[in-house]
């Protein structure tokens, strides 16, 4: 049974920032998951991207119950709602999609699990709000940037927003976007450092969440 959508909402509003990643080796996976949450990240979003993601998505769960408990692990690309329930039925805290599906909207609402559809115009917010969305990912973000948020929160008061793609680890990214009040950022290689990850460097990679997560803590 996934943890409420309330409770999930107010854990990335917590966080703030929310790791965005997948590789096909599980080994990598439980490395970079660990330097996430040793650097102080409670929010994990893994990508069913690669043919190993269901098999290394379960060896993270399993890895997460034994030694995070307090950490929400979800799974992201997902685009419609047969591969929401295969991952739901595997444990994922939460389920996100880079496309605004309805059908996969109504399977997460029928399983009280909190579904966060992509969006990139104000229809698609439109339809992820009637589908029962709460929170919604703005992507690409490198190609809306904040000043979208700005336009469009108005017409959406009840809705949250995260962008992901292209937001940077530094105040000036990180506050162009919060500054318009969305209540998380998705960052992938961006945070997730492909050098650091390719020579195992797991100590520098969680320092350098750390201090992005300083950064962003110094903000508020």
């Amino acid at each position: 049974m996934a943890p409420s959508p309330e409770t999930i909402i107010a854990a990335f509003e917590q966080s703030g920032i929310i790791p965005v990643f997948y590789h096909d080796d599980s080994d990598v996976c439980c490395h970079v998951l660990q330097a996430c949450y040793d650097g102080g990240l409670r929010i994990f979003e893994f990508t069913s991207r690669g043919e190993n993601a269901r098999k290394n998505f379960a060896i993270m769960r399993d890895k997460k119950i034994a030694t995070m408990p307090d950490l929400y692990l979800g799974i992201g690309t997902i685009k419609n709602a047969a591969d929401a329930a295969v991952y739901t039925g595997m444990g994922a805290d939460f389920i996100v999609s880079p496309v605004t599906d309805p059908e996969t909207g109504a399977y997460c609402k029928s399983e009280n699990i909190l579904w966060i559809p992509g969006c990139m115009t104000p229809t698609e917010i439109f339809v992820a709000e009637k589908s029962g969305a709460k929170l919604v990912k703005l992507f690409p973000g490198n190609v809306l940037g904040p000043s979208f948020v700005r336009a469009i929160k108005p017409l959406f008061p009840q809705m949250k927003f995260m962008p992901t793609g292209g937001v940077e680890p530094t105040q000036i990214s990180m506050d162009s976007w919060f500054d318009e009040g969305v209540i998380c950022v998705g960052m992938g290689s961006n945070l997730l450092s492909k050098s650091l990850i390719e020579s195992n460097d797991w100590l520098s990679l969680k320092q350098k969440i750390m201090q992005t997560f300083a950064i962003l803590k110094a903000m508020h």
